[in-house]
């Protein structure tokens, strides 16, 4: 790591350490802060962002059914946040994968990308559920990390174990966390922060949190999706919104460089400013961003109830459609305790009405999906 590129005002220490028989640094980043005094720039910034989210919360806390939103944009947080770590997977992958998991046949069967992009969804559904009873703690974090890499590449790296060797980010290791003798005492550290009565806006405060967490980097795999993971539910908590809706990963994803850079200058420079502007810039994006897909699926929703009104079975299956936007035959036939004919002539109906779409994937049993459904969901929404 080069040590020239950290200034008087960096927020920690470099501390030389033996990594791959070379002499290096790495880093040991200080407490973060009780109070922070927002510069006159970030204000609009910050009042713009917590407007946008409680237009988003709004929204959500007066839908019939969550769900409409909520399961498309987490789907959509897993496919982004795992792509920023090379591992990629269509929507189409993944709710194929969901409705028929199976397991990888070799290191490079394609299969181990979906498992891990999953494995993101339910770690995040995990976390959720785990806040009724469990405050967001080191202990909190270890059981996010061990279903993020149950059963995946990396499994043998101790998941929901916090590392005892020194890591480094990047083969020409751009930057080193701290060793592992200091991990614990900045795990502490960082638990009784997250615990402590700050005066700093909520929002701020998690965006603070992330960059800590990414910086001490405490396992030896996943810490980036572990990183956005307890973002999203922090600022759930935090900010006390009524479900887990705002995701930044797209965002993240997009202008990765710029996000990498902003985190480094951080460390290097004590550069708060420009580090939260971009996490709210990204915010009040992700917060339209939500909206607009909600609006265009409520409004889907209410065009398909319209066209089949008379029949209650398949307004029923149109229901799940905008939970997973792909079925097969003998799922319809399973879920709605049908024949296997009463559930081909039901798909049938909704392919020649267009709600459904037979896919081009040679599968057995055939697969259709409902294209304007995942176009809504999950397709990219320009933020110009």
């Amino acid at each position: 790591m080069d040590k020239s590129r950290f200034s008087d005002g960096a927020l920690g220490k470099l501390q030389k350490i033996s990594i791959q028989e070379e002499w290096d640094y790495a880093f040991i980043p200080e407490s973060l802060p009780g109070s922070w005094d927002i510069p006159q720039a970030v204000w609009p910034l910050l009042v713009e962002a917590r407007e946008e989210l409680a237009r988003l919360d709004g929204v959500g806390r007066h839908m019939p059914n969550y769900d409409l939103l909520l399961r498309p944009l987490q789907q959509r947080e897993a496919i982004r946040s795992s792509s920023l770590e090379g591992t990629y997977a269509t929507p189409e992958q993944l709710l194929l994968f969901e409705i028929d998991p199976k397991e990888p046949k070799s290191h490079r069967d394609p299969v181990n990308s979906w498992k891990e992009v999953f494995n993101y969804g339910d770690a995040l559904r995990l976390g959720q559920k785990l806040l009724t009873d469990l405050p967001i703690s080191l202990r909190f974090i270890r059981e996010l990390h061990k279903a993020l890499m149950r059963g995946v590449r990396g499994f043998e790296r101790d998941p929901g174990n916090f590392r005892r060797t020194q890591v480094h980010i990047g083969s020409d290791r751009r930057f080193i966390p701290p060793p592992a003798n200091e991990v614990t005492e900045s795990l502490n550290k960082f638990e009784n922060y997250i615990h402590s009565d700050s005066t700093i806006d909520p929002l701020v405060f998690c965006f603070m949190a992330h960059y800590q967490f990414e910086t001490i980097h405490p396992f030896l795999d996943g810490n980036g999706r572990v990183g956005r993971l307890l973002l999203s539910l922090m600022i759930y908590e935090k900010c006390s919104l009524t479900k887990p809706w705002l995701y930044l990963s797209s965002y993240f994803d997009k202008y990765k460089d710029e996000y990498i850079d902003k985190l480094f200058k951080v460390s290097a420079h004590g550069d708060w400013e420009n580090w939260i502007s971009f996490c709210l810039r990204g915010t009040i994006v992700a917060s339209k961003d939500a909206i607009v897909r909600f609006d265009a699926l409520v409004k889907l929703r209410e065009t398909y109830q319209n066209v089949i009104r008379a029949s209650f079975r398949l307004s029923q299956i149109i229901e799940g459609l905008f939970k997973s936007p792909i079925i097969t035959i003998p799922q319809v036939a399973r879920i709605h305790n049908v024949s296997y004919p009463t559930a081909r002539s039901d798909v049938e109906k909704m392919v020649e009405i267009g709600i459904l779409k037979k896919s081009e994937m040679q599968r057995r049993p055939e697969v259709f999906f409902a294209e304007k459904i995942l176009k809504s969901a999950y397709s990219d929404i320009s933020d110009e």
